[in-house]
């Protein structure tokens, strides 16, 4: 009985991952090994900054926050904390777009919780 070696499914496998590396550089596009070790370093990278954005995007809403508090004499703890005990149930997201988008809306919050 003749070995069988499933060439369309090995096919399939490597073009995968040339398609993957397409756009990168030398032989990183068209070589499988190569390829293959720039498309999984791609992988985990993709991965991890999944994650990375997160933190980034809750690091920026409490610089906008902070400094929209600071223009009426508030820092950014001290505003938080107050949100906390008034029980206004106000995301950082939402906090953030309020005092880069909507100053008015913002100041309002603010004078609520002095």
């Amino acid at each position: 009985m003749p070995r069988s070696v499933n060439s369309v499914a090995s096919r399939a496998r490597r073009k995968k991952v040339l398609k993957s590396a397409k756009g990168y550089w030398g032989r990183r596009k068209n070589v499988l090994t190569v390829a293959k070790n720039a498309v999984d370093k791609a992988m985990g990278y993709a991965y991890r900054d999944r994650k990375v954005k997160k933190r980034e995007f809750r690091a920026l809403w409490i610089q906008r926050i902070n400094a929209g508090a600071r223009e009426y004499g508030m820092s950014y703890a001290a505003f938080m904390g107050k949100l906390k005990a008034a029980n206004i149930d106000l995301n950082r997201k939402v906090l953030a777009d309020l005092a880069m988008n909507h100053p008015d809306a913002f100041k309002e919050i603010v004078h609520k919780l002095k």
